[in-house]
């Protein structure tokens, strides 16, 4: 399979860059959420574990801010984790009210399976890119993201003026 270059005479407007985006996007996550359905997790058990897997025991909150989930669908997530023996809930050291997370043995073996299972598809998935591009490519979404961030949080924050 080749890669088709685009033509340097081709004018990068905004939408023509977003809607590039958004398509690479949407090829991609077909290829992620593949894999970790693949494992037999959904989407948001996989990102509660795999954050649990990479940043040791967390609260509910720690993780739903992690892995940018609502309330309730985190809430959902944990409950199911828990359910398969895959999480256990103990008291915060801190905040005997809030729960800690952490994985089980088996919750261990389960997301580290899946995790290298999914990273070997994403890197194959992005094998068209050499590790310079994948630098750059890193480098630039960073910055379009936190550019868009700050644009949008400074929108809102001008909606707000104005009400």
């Amino acid at each position: 399979m080749s890669a088709r270059v685009p033509s340097a005479k081709i004018h990068m407007d905004a939408p023509h860059l977003w809607l590039v985006l958004v398509r690479c996007h949407r090829a991609v996550i077909q290829i992620a959420e593949h894999s970790i359905e693949e494992a037999g997790l959904g989407l948001s058990d996989f990102a509660a574990l795999e954050a649990l897997l990479h940043k040791g025991p967390l609260t509910i909150t720690e993780i739903q801010g992690k892995v940018l989930l609502a309330s309730g669908s985190m809430t959902a997530a944990v409950d199911r984790l828990e359910r398969k023996g895959l999480i256990k809930r103990g008291p915060a050291p801190i905040d005997r009210r809030a729960k800690v997370l952490e994985l089980t043995v088996e919750g261990r073996r389960v997301v580290q399976t899946a995790f290298r299972r999914h990273a070997a598809e994403l890197e194959s998935a992005m094998a068209v890119l050499n590790p310079s591009e994948k630098r750059q490519l890193h480098a630039l979404l960073k910055k379009l993201g936190l550019f868009a961030a700050a644009a949008g949080a400074g929108a809102r924050q001008q909606k707000e003026l104005f009400k």
